[in-house]
Order: structure tokens, then sequence, then C-alpha cells
């Protein structure tokens, strides 16, 4: 009965932290959810080894797959790695809390706010260093991504429809995933193909 307890009371704080951690990271981005990639690898690899990296990648790309936000769904995903059907819960809600809350806030002082250029410039400032946090991810992370000759090919390929066509990025996703099937045939890992 003790140890019942000892579990419960470890998983009982590990789904409090990962609330509270998705709750830092929700009232401190800006700039979408690509900037908060950088913070979840950060607390759930880096400092707690909650997760992997490759997980992080893994759920990185299912996440803009699925329709709704993909932060959301990164989270959700994220949080059911860690912790099944409650983790995934702890950290949704974690995310969004803060948003939500802001988002009210807004909502009502709106007529006050829009005209206000004090807003402006804050949200001026914090646009300019969202930009240094998701570069850093994405640098971060290419370690684990780019791991062969093919594999540069397929993210400049990809890079490049991103930024100069009008491709769809999921399409971007769904030829990625193909191509995969087609170049890392079998069992064979990334840096064979």
């Amino acid at each position: 009965m003790k140890k019942i307890s000892e579990s419960l009371m470890a998983r009982t704080g590990r789904l409090a932290a990962m609330f509270w951690i998705m709750a830092k990271i929700g009232c401190f981005t800006f700039g979408g959810g690509w900037s908060i990639i950088g913070q979840m690898q950060n607390e759930f690899v880096d400092k707690r080894g909650w997760m992997t990296e490759e997980q992080i990648i893994d759920f990185m790309s299912l996440a803009k797959s699925f329709p709704g936000i993909m932060i959301v769904n990164m989270s959700v995903l994220c949080g059911y790695a860690m912790e099944g059907v409650a983790g995934a819960l702890a950290a949704a809600f974690g995310l969004t809390a803060p948003a939500i809350a802001a988002i009210g806030l807004v909502a009502y002082f709106y007529s006050s706010l829009k005209a206000n250029p004090y807003v402006e410039k804050i949200l001026g400032g914090v646009r300019c260093v969202v930009i240094p946090i998701i570069l850093q991810a994405a640098w971060k992370l290419k370690e684990k991504s780019l791991t062969s000759k093919c594999s540069y090919l397929l993210f400049a390929i990809s890079f490049a429809v991103c930024a100069f066509t009008n491709i769809s990025k999921p399409m971007v996703i769904a030829a990625g995933a193909l191509l995969g099937l087609l170049v890392w045939r079998g069992g064979e890992k990334h840096g064979t193909a």
C-alpha cells in the first residue's frame, strides 16, 4: 500500500510539474508554436530527461500534420508520451491556460489597448527576439534530423519549396513522408541512406 501511495504521489507531482512547465512556456511565448519547441526540448529533454530529442522531432512532424493548432497538438503528444492521457491533458491545459486568460483580458480591454503606442512598441520588440529562439531550436534539432547527404538534400529542397512557393506546408510534409519511405527503405536508419 505504501508503494502505491508513493507511486501516486510521484505521478501527481510529475503531472503538476508538467502543467506548470507548460503554463510557464505558455506565459512567455510569442510568435507562434515554433518558438515553443526549443523551450519544450530544454525542459523535457535537457533538464529532466523525460523525453528524447528523437521524440521531439517525431512529434513535431506529427503535430504539424494533424488538424488544429500545431503546438497544442505537440503538447498533447508530449504529455501523452510522458504520462498517458493525464499527461496529455495536463500539458494541453497548462499550455493553453495563459493564452485563454490573456485573450480574455485583451478582449475585455480591447478598446483602450488598440490605440496604445506602448503596446505597439512592446510587441515590436517581442517579435524581434522570437526569431533567435526559433533558429536556436532548429539548430539544436538538426543534429538528429540531418544525418546523411540525402537528408540534407531533402532539407534544402523542402526549405526552397516553403520559402519560395505557395505550396501548403502539409503537402510538403506529406511529400517528405513519401520520400522518406522511398529513400529510407526497409529497416535502415537515418544515417544509412
